[in-house]
């Protein structure tokens, strides 16, 4: 009996993919299901994780060429969360909405796209999205090797509006130093884990945290981590505290770790620094993407903007715009995630009408040509 993209992702839920067996397991199904399809597969590995590449429709050279992007990894889930429920027009289970829902819906899709030779269709899956190693991720590794698209799309959850813009990463180590003295007399130390409290705390309220933008209202603080004090007796005389910060594409974050260093007494010991994502929403493929989700929705497809940090910056910084677009769905890295039935068949819907209908709009006399700032370098 044939699999619809529902059934098919309660299929990938029951994969536990926050570790190397379950990924392994699941994106053998994937290869598997995706080769039966007649479709062009091609298993590879990162670090010893399975990365599946596919592809469909288009042969000739210069077709415009887009990309589905999607990670069959989640994060740790509680006893019971790799067991798919449906409630109503609810699928639940872990990685039900970020993010194995839309990437049964891509791989639908790309079987749709497989019957027309107008456009590529390049489906990219990948095991570590949600990995806390960011410094060697399969998507920056594959694009640094050569992978190249016109336009790519990765399948987080936005409730299909499309994710033009995304925050960018500012995560900060921050030493504050103390004095120690002995528990019983608190009074004659001066505690360096009050002290990173209250650091915080001016972090929160630095110029930088009350400006927005036209997509953003503010940018995001949090305490990600604090470690202080090595004995019960002792008043701790140092405390360390991770703090992330998510700031918005007109902010330069230069400008935010010195207003982090005016406060005094603490030192930034290291950082790591992720750009914020910008496609403009005048760009061909996102207004072609854009009446693809129209058709499937009531109302307008709205351009968001992205609080949190995708693989989409590999392929910006590679000159390839890119966005975000998932289906609709709630809960996502919590212990009852869930993503819409319905949505998901809109989704494969949209993924299908943006692929059939994108010559046309890249054939349009009134289109301005594609420039740097439209996002990418093309």
């Amino acid at each position: 009996m044939a699999m619809d993209e529902c059934v098919l992702a309660e299929r990938l839920i029951t994969y536990d993919t926050a570790g190397g067996e379950g990924l392994r397991a699941a994106a053998g199904f994937v290869k598997g299901w995706l080769e039966s399809r007649e479709l062009i597969v091609d298993g590879q590995e990162h670090d010893g994780l399975p990365v599946i590449l596919a592809e469909g429709g288009a042969t000739a050279p210069d077709a415009p060429t887009v990309i589905f992007h999607g990670h069959l990894d989640v994060v740790p889930a509680r006893e019971g969360q790799f067991e798919p429920r449906v409630e109503g027009d609810r699928l639940i289970g872990r990685g039900a909405y970020d993010m194995k829902g839309a990437l049964a819906a891509m791989m639908y899709a790309l079987k749709d796209a497989a019957a027309q030779d107008d456009v590529r269709v390049r489906l990219v899956c990948v095991p570590d999205e949600e990995s806390e190693d960011v410094t060697r991720r399969a998507t920056d590794v594959l694009v640094k090797a050569g992978l190249r698209g016109d336009f790519a799309l990765t399948g987080e959850p936005t409730d299909l509006h499309i994710g033009v813009q995304a925050k960018g990463v500012l995560a900060a180590r921050v030493l504050v130093s103390g004095t120690a003295a002995h528990g019983s007399t608190p009074w004659l130390g001066d505690n360096a884990i009050l002290k990173a409290h209250d650091a915080f705390r001016r972090i929160e309220t630095l110029p930088f945290s009350r400006e927005s933008s036209d997509l953003f209202d503010r940018p995001s603080i949090n305490l990600a981590r604090i470690v202080g004090g090595d004995a019960f007796n002792k008043v701790p005389d140092a405390c360390t505290m991770d703090v992330d910060i998510r700031f918005l594409p007109n902010q330069d974050p230069g400008e935010i770790l010195e207003q982090i260093r005016a406060i005094g007494d603490l030192e930034i010991l290291k950082t790591f620094i992720r750009a914020p994502t910008m496609v403009s929403r005048s760009n061909p493929y996102v207004l072609a993407l854009r009446d693809a989700v129209g058709r499937s929705i009531e109302g307008d497809a709205l351009s968001v903007g992205r609080d949190g940090a995708s693989d989409v910056i590999y392929f910006v910084e590679a000159g390839i715009p890119a966005v975000e677009f998932g289906p609709v769905g709630g809960g996502h890295h919590g212990p009852h995630e869930w993503v819409s039935l319905s949505s998901l068949a809109r989704y494969r819907r949209a993924l299908g009408d943006f692929v059939r209908n994108l010559p046309a709009w890249l054939n349009r006399q009134d289109q301005p040509p594609l420039r740097a700032v439209d996002g990418g370098l093309a």
